[in-house]
């Protein structure tokens, strides 16, 4: 079973690099064209967030099929961060200190990265495994998340960041009963 990871298209958030977590932002009309123009990889059905990013990049990338929304598959809550960026940041001891550890602290007001990840991988044990190859569109952070978990060889959880548009092809085998994303490659749409 293949499985192609797709991260939505480009949002005015994405663009001011902001973290864009539960705002619920449409695509930008440019992305939107691009994504139109491209022809997605065959499957048989679709898994998408909720969010209207990830709605808008499924109906733009498959018109027929009518995608299964996985709630878990959500980006994470940034808190106290939600839509600001670096700049406005740079100066917050809260912010200092998530960046310390890695992302690992948490965000004020915010999930922590480790409740994040593990809702992340809920959402992905409920895709039924058919056989027939499928897409996943969703969240950098989801991403991100569940290769973190799954992929081999592993890699860092930051190894799995991917541009807009852009994502992780794979191929879903069980190895002593845990299933495994092997055969990895950049997806390039």
């Amino acid at each position: 079973m293949k499985i192609y990871f797709i991260r939505h298209g480009a949002t005015k958030g994405n663009t001011e690099r902001r973290y864009v977590g539960v705002t619920d932002e449409e695509l930008l009309p440019g992305s939107r064209a691009e994504l139109l123009q491209i022809t997605a990889p065959s499957v048989n059905s679709v898994y998408i967030s909720p969010m209207k990013r990830c709605r808008e990049t499924a109906a733009a990338l498959y018109p027929d099929i009518e995608p299964v929304v996985i709630s878990e598959f959500r980006e994470c809550n940034f808190g106290d961060f939600e839509y600001k960026n670096y700049d406005e940041l740079k100066d917050n001891k809260e912010y200092t200190r998530l960046i310390e550890s890695g992302g690992l602290s948490g965000f004020p007001n915010g999930e922590k990265r480790h409740d994040f990840q593990k809702r992340c991988i809920e959402g992905f044990a409920k895709i039924p495994v058919s056989g027939e190859d499928i897409t996943v569109i969703a969240h950098g952070g989801t991403i991100m998340a569940i290769f973190d978990e799954y992929a081999l060889p592993h890699r860092d959880y930051y190894f799995w960041q991917c541009q807009n548009g852009g994502g992780f092809s794979a191929r879903l085998e069980y190895k002593e009963g845990r299933p495994c994303l092997t055969d990895i490659e950049e997806l390039t749409l």
